[in-house]
């Protein structure tokens, strides 16, 4: 038997076979469905701590597509490091979808933790600011703003695709048993 007539007799077969088959009442596919996004706590509504209120200022820094930032005296190799996602991340923490005053507070929270654990490098997710008033990262802004203003902070970066390209960052803490000398 020749290929060509091999091809017409398995055309046949399957078209017979798919002779009953019946089109489906729908035209088109169920539409992808969103998750909710992230809600804040029910937290009580109250002033900020005087502490708290001083430990940031509020002042505007121009905020690119990228984050970066480096102390100066850190070895350049260890920020390469940091900007190429080489360094371990040993813990992470999610404010996207958060008011920026919960952020705030989470994020105080947070860095104490890792201090008071010796953590030295961290995920920060802080979104892309999609869902905000003209798209603008409102929360990557104060990170901006605020990582800067931590002494803890050594140096900090966006995060590579993987982990969240320019809506997360990677922070790297001063280790807490080196405050002292410097």
């Amino acid at each position: 038997m020749s290929d060509e007539r091999k091809k017409t007799d398995e055309k046949m077969v399957f078209y017979e076979t798919l002779n009953d088959v019946e089109p489906l009442q729908e035209k088109r596919a169920e539409p992808y469905r969103r998750r909710l996004p992230p809600r804040p706590l029910n937290l009580p509504v109250g002033d900020e701590d005087e502490q708290e209120r001083d430990l940031y200022s509020d002042q505007e820094i121009e905020t690119t597509d990228e984050l970066y930032f480096a102390r100066p005296g850190i070895q350049q190799r260890v920020v390469h490091d940091l900007r190429r996602g080489y360094l371990e991340i040993d813990a992470e923490l999610d404010l996207h979808g958060l008011t920026v005053r919960h952020a705030r507070e989470e994020l105080n929270r947070f860095i104490k933790a890792c201090q008071e654990r010796n953590i030295r490098c961290v995920r920060i997710i802080h979104g892309k600011g999609y869902r905000s008033e003209g798209q603008q990262p409102i929360l990557k802004q104060k990170l901006n703003l605020w990582l800067r203003q931590r002494d803890e902070v050594l140096a900090f970066t966006s995060a590579t695709r993987r982990d969240g390209g320019t809506g997360a960052a990677y922070v790297l803490l001063r280790n807490p048993r080196k405050r002292d000398r410097g």
